[in-house]
């Protein structure tokens, strides 16, 4: 058992690197797009003029869609526990109103299934990098839900990436796009054609990438897990072998020592 958790671990590693330099890659791009939406949405237009982009339009929340990233397999030690408590968390205790369920990965998938939740849709097997493609058909169902108006909120759960030990669950909100702060001062603009109508092609192009980069910490957050798990667990198999191989060397020595008495026993009895 050891042997078989030792190279699942090591296969763990080795996959942790891969998806570690992906999520730091992603990230100053992600962040650069924040900004630059940030920006643009605050400093171009006016409040009454964003009003016309329905993916920031505000309304009362009646209902709301929960896209949940978790890992397709197991052997992650509790984060797919985590991730599962902090999704029923917000379903029963946050949300406050009903709560569709878009499902990445097939521990969420389950969790739906088994809770009897009102699973929209389900995407697995999106690999250990993911096209771009696969990722905009996620965002578009998210998308087109709220743009309907069959919900008025979606937010994300997904693992976030900290380091190799930890792995915090997360609830994020993904549309109505919530504008973030602009930290960029002073920085003046050329748009062709115009400010509204690149905000307008952008903004769709943001939800993808805030999914994306989520995706990619989902990755992360999956072979960080199992290593450690396997590794935890391929100590406990060496600790559990060395107790099993010191209880057989004593009921060995127990069993030669009986015997010696059992012999020297029957000699004497011959002699006399």
């Amino acid at each position: 058992m050891s042997q078989i958790t030792r190279a699942m671990e090591m296969v763990a590693a080795s996959k942790m690197r891969r998806a570690q330099n992906r999520v730091t890659a992603s990230r100053p791009y992600s962040e650069r797009l924040r900004e630059f939406i940030a920006d643009l949405s605050s400093q171009q237009m006016d409040a009454e003029e964003l009003q016309r982009y329905p993916l920031l339009a505000e309304r009362p929340i009646e209902n709301a869609a929960l896209i949940m990233i978790t890992p397709d397999r197991g052997l992650t030690g509790a984060l797919n526990g985590n991730l599962l408590r902090r999704g029923t968390q917000y379903i029963r205790e946050e949300a406050g109103v009903p709560t569709r369920v878009i499902a990445v990965g097939k521990k969420g998938r389950d969790f739906a299934a088994r809770t009897s939740q009102d699973l929209v849709a389900d995407f697995i097997q999106l690999g250990d990098a993911p096209s771009l493609d696969e990722i905009r058909a996620i965002a578009g169902v998210a998308m087109d839900e709220f743009l309907s108006g069959r919900v008025d909120t979606v937010q994300m759960l997904y693992p976030k990436f900290v380091n190799t030990l930890t792995q915090v669950a997360e609830v994020v909100q993904i549309l109505p796009i919530v504008r973030p702060e602009s930290e960029i001062e002073d920085v003046d603009y050329i748009f062709e054609p115009d400010a509204p109508s690149v905000l307008e092609a952008l903004l769709p192009r943001y939800v993808e990438v805030l999914i994306y980069q989520a995706v990619l910490e989902n990755v992360a957050s999956f072979y960080s897990a199992q290593m450690v798990a396997m590794r935890n667990a391929t100590d406990n198999a060496k600790e559990l072998s060395s107790e099993l191989e010191l209880s057989y060397n004593k009921a060995r020595q127990a069993q030669i020592t009986n015997e010696v008495a059992e012999i020297a026993a029957g000699a004497n009895a011959f002699r006399a």
